[in-house]
């Protein structure tokens, strides 16, 4: 949060004029927006697929939380509008259901009283104030110490072994305890960089290998490569079910928002719904009689990718209750890791390669449905 510029001061000639005079109107319309706080709590939005939620998610405001009172006039051209037009226009870098809950909240001054609600008619001149509280949004983005299993680092980048459980990035529901907030501890430079240095992301109950940069040059080469399909990301996934797919099937199948429930995702016909090119292969690794353990390669990264394109094949990952998946052999969440993950160093061009095995939980279900792999 950066500290405000100091409110600017009422002209001698305002102060001159009658309160109700016409060329004090005319100055009240034309005078900026008067900011009276030390704090800016309002940044701007990461583009993100839970942004729809944000707004959602301001709750009850603690009253001990810094806030940035606004003061301006109503423009001659908003005459007659609602309140809340009002505010969006005049505050827009906030959004109108936001504005509308500070309303609720009794946030809203006209003319000093609490403003009653949100489709209140406003004449222009009016003097409207309100008070921008912090949202839990504003705040995410703070340090929290955390023990980080780091694999390998160097000044331009790290590789680190992110656990089950750990969500990647705030968001609704996840505001504190995530990875980003772990790496602005650790690092002084994450604070420099748009997501803490974050370049991809691994859903909450998947585990395994990411790579963080740890500079802007870094990050940028990271993202580029990326996106050219240079960096090699493969999973190992459990599933019940005999796998009957030969070895090395790719399936290219588009991922969407699922048009019948919009929490999760879903394989969607891009000529009639919206969603991305989705590519991924399989490997068998080993097979029992009660099921599966196959090998995945990204080569894509939509959310969800191996999740959906694994139940779309009628293999749902283990305990992967959003796709269908039974809890089965002890796994209580998604049997899913990121297991290898091999690149060249965007600054060195040294190629680095990492390889973790299964973790514990996976590892005592695969013993339990007798599948072993021998990755020596």
């Amino acid at each position: 949060m950066g500290v405000l510029e100091q409110a600017e001061s009422i002209s001698a000639a305002e102060k001159a004029q009658p309160s109700g005079s016409t060329d004090n109107l005319k100055q009240r319309i034309s005078q900026p927006c008067r900011n009276s706080s030390q704090l800016i709590i309002s940044t701007p939005p990461e583009t993100d697929e839970a942004q729809g939620l944000l707004d959602a998610a301001l709750g009850e405001s603690d009253a001990t939380e810094p806030s940035e009172w606004r003061h301006f006039a109503v423009p001659l051209a908003m005459h007659g509008e609602r309140l809340d037009r009002v505010l969006a226009h005049s505050v827009p870098e906030f959004s109108r259901s936001y504005l509308q809950q500070l309303i609720e909240q009794g946030a809203v001054l006209l003319s000093g009283a609490p403003a009653a609600k949100s489709s209140a008619k406003i004449k222009a001149g009016v003097e409207l104030s309100v008070e921008l509280r912090a949202t839990p949004q504003s705040q995410a983005f703070k340090p929290e110490a955390m023990a980080l299993d780091v694999v390998y680092e160097d000044a331009h980048l790290c590789i680190l072994n992110k656990p089950a459980g750990l969500v990647v990035h705030p968001a609704p529901g996840n505001w504190s305890g995530t990875l980003l907030n772990g790496l602005l501890a650790r690092d002084a430079q994450a604070s420099t960089l748009p997501r803490a240095g974050i370049v991809h992301r691994l859903d909450k109950d998947t585990s395994g290998l990411m790579v963080v940069a740890r500079t802007r040059q870094t990050m940028d080469a990271l993202v580029q490569s990326i996106a050219a399909r240079n960096v090699k990301r493969q999973y190992w996934a459990l599933a019940a079910g005999t796998w009957r797919l030969p070895n090395g099937y790719t399936l290219e199948q588009a991922v969407g928002r699922d048009p019948a429930n919009r929490l999760r995702m879903a394989v969607v016909d891009l000529t009639r719904q919206s969603g991305k090119t989705a590519s991924t292969t399989f490997d068998l690794v080993a097979q029992s009689a009660q099921g599966c353990w196959v090998q995945c390669t990204l080569h894509t990264g939509r959310t969800h990718q191996i999740r959906v394109h694994m139940a779309h094949l009628g293999f749902p990952l283990l305990a992967d209750g959003v796709y269908g998946g039974k809890p089965a052999a002890g796994m209580t969440r998604q049997a899913l890791h990121a297991y290898h993950l091999a690149l060249s160093h965007p600054m060195t061009g040294e190629a680095l390669d990492f390889r973790l095995p299964l973790p514990q939980d996976m590892q005592e279900a695969a013993l339990a449905w007798g599948l072993s792999y021998n990755h020596t």
